[in-house]
C-alpha cells in the first residue's frame, strides 16, 4: 500500500491511496469523519444574556465554533471509550457600551491557550448599546459519531483513480469527446487526442456516450483511490489522516485478539464481550 501526496495545505490534503481496496478506503473515510476526536463546546452556563438570541440558539452557535486543539491529546486518548474526562473552560463576557457591535469567536477567552477558536472572526450575535452576554462554556473531547460538532473534517471523500483508454485505430479524431468532457480532461492537438488531466476525471463517462465509434473507454481502478480531506481547522489534515489510520489499526488488532480468544477457548466458555462484532 502506497500514498502519493498531490496537494497539501494548512486546511486540506489530496492524495492517492494505491494498492488498497474499496472496503479499506471507505473504512478510512468513515473513521476520519466520525472517530477522530476533537474538542468542542458541550455545556454552557449563562450568567447574563440580554441579546436578541435565546440562550439555546446562542449555545448552538457556540457549540459549532471549531476549536484548535493540541495534536498530542490524540495519543493520550487513543483507544479510550470515555473522552469526557478532558474538559476546558472558556469565558465570554461582552457588553456593547458605545453602540452596536458583533460578538465574534475571538471574544472567547480560553483557560488553555492551546485550545482556542480556529478563527477569531466567526460571528455569534449582534448586540445593540446596553446589551450584554456573559457565560461560561465548557469544551470537551468527543467524536463525530456522537455529534457532528466533533467531526474534524468539513469534507472527506474519495473516488476511484480513473483509467482512460483510447483506441487509436478506432478514433477518427472528431473531437466530440474533448468538446463534451465537462472537466476538460481530453484535448485534441493536431492529429492526436491527448489526456491532459486524468485526475480531474469524475468517471461520468460522457465521452464514451458521445463517441460513435466506441474508441474511448473509461473505468475506475478499484485498487487506487483519490482522497480529498478538508479540515475544520481543529487538526491539521495530516494529523487527521494519520490518526484515522492508527484507529483503524487498533480496531483490526482488537478484532484479531477477540477472534483468537474465541477460537482458542473451549466451546461455551467465551465471554459475550470478547465475541467479534
Amino acid at each position: 500500500m502506497k500514498i502519493e501526496i498531490l496537494e497539501l495545505s494548512d486546511n486540506h490534503v489530496r492524495f492517492i491511496l494505491k494498492g488498497s481496496n474499496p472496503a479499506f478506503a471507505n473504512a478510512l473515510r468513515r473513521i476520519m469523519i466520525s472517530e477522530v476526536p476533537t474538542v468542542a463546546i458541550d455545556e454552557i452556563v449563562f450568567l447574563d444574556n440580554t441579546s436578541i438570541l435565546y440562550d439555546e440558539i446562542l449555545a448552538h452557535r457556540l457549540a459549532l465554533v471549531p476549536l484548535k486543539m493540541d495534536p498530542s491529546l490524540l495519543e493520550l486518548v487513543r483507544g479510550e471509550s470515555d473522552l469526557s474526562k478532558f474538559q476546558i473552560r472558556l469565558i465570554l463576557d461582552v457588553e456593547a457600551t458605545d453602540g452596536p457591535m458583533i460578538v465574534c469567536s475571538g471574544h472567547l477567552k480560553s483557560e488553555d491557550p492551546k485550545i482556542r477558536p480556529v478563527s477569531d472572526n466567526i460571528p455569534l450575535v449582534k448586540l445593540i448599546k446596553g446589551q450584554k452576554v456573559t457565560l461560561e462554556a465548557f469544551a470537551r473531547l468527543g467524536r463525530g459519531k456522537e455529534h457532528a460538532k466533533w467531526s474534524p473534517v468539513s469534507a472527506c471523500s474519495y473516488k476511484y483513480l480513473p483509467i482512460i483508454d483510447i483506441d487509436a485505430d478506432l478514433c477518427d479524431l472528431c473531437g466530440r469527446c474533448a468538446e463534451y468532457c465537462p472537466h476538460n480532461v481530453l484535448k485534441l492537438e493536431g492529429d492526436k487526442l491527448t489526456i491532459v488531466d486524468p485526475l480531474s476525471c469524475t468517471l461520468c463517462r460522457y465521452c464514451e456516450k458521445v463517441c460513435e465509434r466506441e474508441a474511448i473507454h473509461v473505468k475506475g481502478d478499484d485498487t487506487a483511490f483519490i482522497f480529498y480531506v478538508e479540515s475544520t481547522g481543529a487538526l491539521s489534515p495530516i494529523d487527521i489522516v494519520s490518526e484515522a489510520a492508527n484507529i483503524l489499526k487498533l480496531k483490526a488488532e482488537d478484532f484479531l485478539s477477540k477472534l483468537k480468544s474465541h477460537l482458542s477457548a473451549p466451546e461455551g466458555e467465551v465471554d459475550e464481550e470478547d465475541r467479534p462484532d
